[in-house]
């Protein structure tokens, strides 16, 4: 029998209730295999340009890609766990970490994809325009 860690055991547990609870995916495509969506809440913003803030999270098993030729709003986006290598127009590419934040704007392509061997979330606060 393999030991589990209480880190992967975690995540795993993570993975399995986001999957399950996942239900509508936040945008209307269906996520590709592999990839799971959990929303979190939404509220109006205090932000001046933006009505309203929603918070999700994009659940990666390795290896799980997704690409999204033209961010619908502008976002704040996070990695709690696991590593994703992120590709955005114009070259700009990196592996983001556990732990780590970056912005896209609305209109910019991305393509992300886990590298690691362990399951990857990307936390996304989306920014909406009033």
């Amino acid at each position: 029998m393999t030991k589990i860690d209480r880190r992967s055991a975690l995540s795993l547990g993570f993975a399995t209730a986001a999957a399950f609870a996942a239900g509508t995916p936040a945008s209307a495509q269906t996520p590709p295999e592999g990839v799971s969506i959990q929303p979190w809440g939404k509220r109006e913003s205090m932000i001046p340009g933006y009505k309203t803030v929603s918070m999700r999270d994009v659940v990666y098993r390795p290896g799980a890609k997704t690409s999204n030729p033209s961010m619908p709003n502008d976002m704040v986006c996070h990695v709690p766990e696991g590593e994703l290598r992120v590709k955005q127009i114009g070259g700009m590419e990196f592996v983001a970490k556990k732990g780590d934040v970056w912005t896209c704007k609305k209109g910019i392509a991305e393509d992300l994809e886990n590298v690691g061997s362990t399951v990857a979330i990307m936390r996304i606060i989306d920014l909406i325009p009033a």
